[in-house]
């Protein structure tokens, strides 16, 4: 029996509740209705009370979770769309990542993003904000890109004193699936590697990490081989498996869904050359996203993204250098 990436983001909103009354869920129609892509379905039944409809005002979402955090409980947030959180941002980042700072009281809240593009998501429904978020100290920004990692994380982040800004990819929710829940995982701000190779490095991270691995896959056929690590956090960045990764193929491209300027991306090849300049057999490289708002139509959207065949084109170029 197989379970997507959204049961298992749902069986771990379960499993907090059920262990830790602290727990809560809050968000825009995630009551009754289950949210609006069904991450908190059947919740509100099991657990009354304690799965919280909230009104349309971001802010005011997360400065209800910020203020229940100062009393003692540890909020869920869910946002409908991580592009709609901008509207809570003066709340996420002045309040809940200076908090413990300014009065040294933790701010355990978790607020989930639905992040990335889908065909006909247009610009309002598919940006990526992890680097937005990840710019600020005081928040863990998560960004799972299994379903094991979706689970288990998301149990992590509950746990957390930190304000976590949880970005669950909206493309896996149904294309991902897995044998089952995972028993044990790796800790907050370890990177994966996902796949061992000699010739290059991608590191990744979300939906991008299958994209890279089927590129890997198709590269391989031609005497090619790459290794792909998948960050499962941005923020803290596991900069050391970055660099043994580096360290063992000599080249590096980072591949990330976001837009290029002031991303992840650039933060990876920007400490990569800092701090292991001396690894490189050529120059680092990065795939982004066109730098243009996320377009409507699937055909222009699938060429606005990062894909498997864009990733091999760009690895191509990189092992010539």
């Amino acid at each position: 029996m197989s379970i997507t990436y959204l049961e298992a983001i749902r069986e771990a909103q379960c499993k907090v509740l059920r262990d830790d009354p602290r727990v809560f869920l809050y968000g825009q129609d995630i009551g009754t209705f289950g949210g609006a892509f069904k991450a908190t379905k059947n919740l509100a039944k099991e657990f009354p009370g304690r799965v919280l409809d909230a009104p349309i005002s971001e802010d005011a979402i997360v400065g209800v979770a910020v203020g229940a955090a100062v009393e003692g409980m540890r909020p869920i947030v869910e946002m409908q769309f991580a592009d709609f959180s901008v509207c809570g941002f003066n709340q996420i980042v002045n309040q809940a990542a200076t908090l413990f700072y300014r009065t040294s009281t933790p701010c355990p809240i978790v607020v989930r993003l639905p992040y990335g593009g889908t065909s006909g998501g247009g610009p309002f429904h598919s940006q990526s904000v992890e680097a937005l978020y990840a710019h600020y100290p005081g928040l863990v920004v998560m960004t799972p890109a299994t379903v094991e990692d979706a689970y288990s994380m998301l149990i992590d982040a509950v746990a957390i004193d930190d304000p976590v800004v949880f970005c669950e990819h909206k493309f896996l929710y149904y294309h991902l699936k897995a044998a089952g829940l995972p028993q044990e995982a790796l800790p907050v701000g370890k990177a994966r590697l996902a796949r061992e190779g000699r010739d290059a490095t991608i590191v990744t991270y979300g939906a991008m990490l299958h994209e890279s691995l089927a590129a890997a896959e198709e590269i391989a056929e031609d005497g090619y081989d790459l290794e792909v690590v998948d960050l499962r956090t941005v923020k803290p960045l596991d900069t050391d498996t970055i660099l043994g990764s580096v360290a063992r193929t000599g080249r590096l491209l980072v591949v990330s869904e976001a837009w290029p300027w002031g991303g992840v991306a650039a933060e990876v090849i920007a400490r990569v050359v800092a701090e292991g300049f001396e690894l490189l057999d050529a120059p680092p490289q990065r795939l982004n996203a066109k730098d243009t708002p996320v377009p409507y139509h699937p055909n222009l959207w699938t060429a606005h993204r990062p894909t498997a065949q864009a990733v091999v084109q760009a690895a191509r170029r990189l092992l010539e250098l």
